[in-house]
């Protein structure tokens, strides 16, 4: 029986020929990625237990960006003692505030992480990177502690889901309502602890950006990560960042792989979707009800990339955001800060009346910089609509794509993106 990507690239890394789903294995850990939210439990826990060390420095990738520049003393705190720690162990990647942004898009753009590599970290979104044909996943901060300490990880080896989409999307339908719907289809649990593997002709034809924000999303359905093989679109994203293919490995399925699920998606047929509160699985067509908003947020890990920004400032341009409705816009790193400014998006988007703000996870998950308060309703980009998620219990959070935030925004209630061409 063959392997599949997630298989095979577990299987180099234990030192085993072949493993098969159900397995436990002792995995080597080619990247720790480190934020100032969970590792500071994970530092704690070692010293605790006098095994206050690094596996290797080179190996960490620390990059504050939950709760940046800190709102509190708290905040403030947790900050320093990641800093104190990274010039203590001497980390070599360290991506401080002002020079970083959210931390998973900060490590996909920098080329440290190589196809066929494996990356934990205290984050649930870290599946993000599995777009690059690598094993990329989130652990708690007793793993995340281990990882630190021996750059090793016990995993149980995860079952795959093939999604397989063809046939290209219609104009204003875009990858987050490609993994919306599939989300739908397959229940916040159905890919439970299983491996998401992306495959067909639109996925062959999507570019980096759209397959991390269909990988990003694997934890939305229960998945251990998401995953994309390496073809010509990844090998010219790697040597874009200075990485031959010399520097990596390439995995792919073997035809006899062996699929716990197979779902198959005509992309065709996907309209722009909107998950309702509050699970990402409760998905219904954009503008199927006039729900009224009254706050709009665009970014994430998610969706806070140059495309992302792009696609709502072309609907954003020459308008106005209805009254009663605060947008805010967070790209998601600060280089997509500068880039965003340098094609006039920023100007766009003050324009039209919306904020934008500095590079950080806070509004996602209701730290700071656009807290929800009570009966507030947002449509938003990110990747997570959770009760309490972004703020007070009360509040409603739908998730869409950039596009049909925008949308929404300018309607003031949950609109269709095609509806809103650019303005002349």
């Amino acid at each position: 029986m063959g392997m599949t990507i997630a298989e095979k690239i577990l299987a180099a890394h234990s030192g085993h020929d072949h493993v098969v789903p159900g397995q436990l294995i002792e995995c080597r850990t080619d990247w720790v990625l480190c934020h100032e939210i969970t590792t500071p439990a994970a530092l704690r826990m070692l010293e605790e237990r006098g095994m206050d060390q690094v596996f290797n420095p080179d190996q960490i990738v620390a990059v504050p960006d939950h709760s940046v520049p800190a709102m509190n003393i708290k905040a403030a705190k947790m900050y320093q003692k990641l800093k104190s720690w990274v010039q203590e162990k001497g980390i070599k990647h360290f991506f401080d505030v002002g020079r970083g942004g959210i931390a998973h898009v900060v490590l996909e753009n920098t080329g440290l992480m190589k196809p066929g590599q494996t990356l934990v970290s205290g984050d649930s979104h870290t599946c993000n990177a599995g777009a690059l044909g690598a094993f990329a996943t989130g652990v708690g901060s007793t793993d995340l502690a281990g990882a630190i300490y021996a750059g090793k990880v016990w995993f149980k080896v995860p079952e795959t889901m093939l999604i397989r989409v063809t046939g290209q999307t219609q104009p204003g339908v875009t990858p987050k309502d490609i993994v919306l719907e599939v989300i739908k289809r397959i229940g916040a649990d159905g890919a439970n602890y299983m491996a998401m593997e992306w495959v067909g002709d639109y996925i062959d034809a999507l570019d980096m950006e759209g397959r991390f924000t269909l990988t990003n999303m694997a934890i939305e359905a229960g998945g251990k990560t998401g995953i994309v093989a390496v073809d010509d679109t990844t090998r010219a994203y790697m040597a874009a960042r200075g990485v031959t293919p010399d520097q990596y490995t390439e995995y792919h399925s073997d035809p006899d792989a062996s699929y716990k699920v197979v779902v198959e998606v005509d992309a065709s047929a996907v309209e722009p979707t909107v998950a309702y509160p509050h699970i990402p699985s409760n998905g219904r067509v954009a503008g199927s009800d006039r729900i009224a908003v009254t706050h709009a947020y665009v970014g994430s890990c998610t969706n806070g990339r140059i495309s992302d920004l792009r696609d709502v400032a072309r609907i954003l341009r020459g308008r106005r955001i209805a009254d009663g409705v605060q947008m805010i816009v967070v790209p998601a790193t600060q280089a997509i800060w500068k880039q965003a400014a340098q094609e006039g998006l920023l100007e766009v988007f003050v324009d039209a009346g919306a904020s934008v703000s500095y590079p950080s996870c806070g509004a996602c998950l209701g730290m700071h910089s656009g807290v929800l308060g009570p009966d507030d309703v947002c449509i938003s980009s990110s990747n997570r609509n959770f009760v309490g998620r972004m703020g007070d219990p009360s509040a409603q959070i739908y998730l869409a794509s950039p596009a049909t935030v925008a949308a929404s925004a300018i309607a003031g209630f949950i609109s269709d993106p095609r509806e809103y061409n650019a303005a002349d």
